[in-house]
């Protein structure tokens, strides 16, 4: 039997952006085309291309495109049909030629996961009114297809929690802490070295990258509003050799962990570091690897791992997006219409859980019974309790608590130093329970 021939008109694209990922549709349109067009049933094609230097050697043959300086242009060309947006950044350019083109009667891919954080209601009203469509799989975790399977395989689900480890450069951080018994300073050097971190650093190890992730997961599973500024972020810098050996010992991995769940006090998302049992799909994940967890009433608990980044990925998940638009698919930008998104109610730790708390505790008498009273006197009961060696006159005690809230927590940190056997600032990291 032969293979099916295209039939339809070709679907033309606009790449707006050439760095690593650009480059990688690009290899994707040129190495795959009779295999995308037998897909599709119809031939997809790149017809311009936009970025700020033309002369720069970027491994690709590019003498066939139409070339644009300013990608507002690229986005509201006559011969193409889909803007792909690979630029990045959340103001500016992106934005600009993203509304442009929608304007311009162009569906959007893009990649950008700040533009869709801070704008995605923004944007998903105008393309909706417009009967455009935005897709963005490439936006969350890289190559894990987690959008589509959101926003179809799991369509029929009322959504419990989203969580996951959404940045690779800072799972590659703790792994390799872990591995090589390294200090955070140096490992953080180290993936600034091999070009793993984002030119402002604390987009990743702040959390603000995998923060922006999962604001966009939590729109769409619980039919949202995009809301990054309720997101609360913590990232890595505090977290110490010492925290991970320690919570090796007692079963558990340290994680920056994106948490989103809709409680009886509202919607709660949270990207803080986190303890996670060791033998968990969570805690056996080691390097730049993403991985992403859905719970529905009806599915249960679905696990998503791959590649979070890189060209290959990225350009994959991209292309995903391409393809469905090729074949005729158009779905809300969130899953349903912009317009019947609701406003969640921001609720900060909202759900209960226990805690790892490191003490540095003075050898003085009575030290533990005044540390267990402040505890007790804000709700709090100790469920597990290790001291390790003394350093001179202190002596680090690690805590692990019943459930409690977070607020509780903060409590009684705030009234340690009264006890005056607290020396330093302690460090509180949530469990979280699988």
């Amino acid at each position: 039997m032969s293979a099916p021939t295209a039939s339809g008109p070709a679907l033309r694209l606009g790449i707006a952006g050439l760095g690593t990922v650009g480059i990688g549709v690009v290899k994707i349109v040129q190495r795959h085309a009779e295999m995308l067009s037998a897909r599709t049933g119809r031939p997809v094609e790149i017809t311009a291309v936009s970025a700020r230097d033309r002369s720069k050697n970027r491994d690709a043959d590019l003498s066939n495109y139409a070339w644009e300086t300013d990608p507002v242009a690229l986005a509201t060309r006559a011969d193409v049909d889909v803007f792909v947006e690979l630029m990045g950044g959340h103001e500016g350019a992106a934005r600009e030629a993203t509304i442009a083109a929608l304007k311009a009667g162009k569906d959007v891919v893009t990649a950008n996961k700040a533009l869709l954080a801070h704008h995605g209601q923004e944007l998903a009203e105008l393309a909706e009114s417009l009967g455009r469509t935005i897709r963005f799989e490439a936006a969350v975790a890289g190559g894990i297809p987690v959008i589509k399977t959101l926003t179809e395989g799991l369509a029929g689900n009322q959504m419990r929690r989203v969580m996951g480890v959404m940045n690779g450069t800072c799972n590659y951080i703790l792994t390799r802490m872990e591995d090589a018994g390294l200090p955070y300073d140096i490992v953080f050097e180290e993936a600034n070295q091999l070009g793993y971190l984002e030119a402002d650093p604390n987009l990743d190890v702040g959390g603000i990258d995998a923060g922006h992730k999962l604001s966009i997961l939590a729109a769409i599973a619980f039919g949202t509003k995009v809301a990054f500024d309720d997101v609360v972020l913590e990232g890595i810098g505090k977290i110490s050799i010492d925290d991970i050996r320690r919570a090796g010992d007692m079963g558990y991995k340290i994680k920056l962990l994106g948490v989103a769940q809709m409680t009886g006090r509202g919607l709660e998302q949270r990207m803080t570091p986190c303890l996670v049992p060791a033998s968990s799909p969570l805690g056996q994940l080691t390097g730049g690897t993403n991985m992403v967890v859905l719970e529905g009433d009806s599915v249960g608990q679905i696990v998503l791992r791959g590649a979070g980044a890189g060209e290959g990925p990225t350009a994959s998940a991209v292309m995903g997006d391409v393809t469905d638009i090729a074949r005729g698919l158009r779905l809300p930008t969130f899953g349903q219409p912009a317009a019947s998104l609701k406003q969640a109610q921001s609720a900060v730790a909202a759900a209960p859980a226990p805690y790892y708390l490191r003490l540095q505790l003075l050898d003085k008498p009575g030290a533990l019974a005044k540390v267990a009273a402040v505890l007790g006197d804000a709700g709090i009961s100790i469920s597990r309790m290790r001291q390790y060696g003394h350093a001179d006159t202190s002596a680090p005690v690690l805590i692990v608590t019943h459930k409690t809230m977070r607020d509780a927590i903060d409590t009684a940190i705030s009234n340690f130093p009264r006890t005056g056997v607290v020396e330093g600032e302690p460090v509180a990291i949530r469990i979280e329970e699988l």
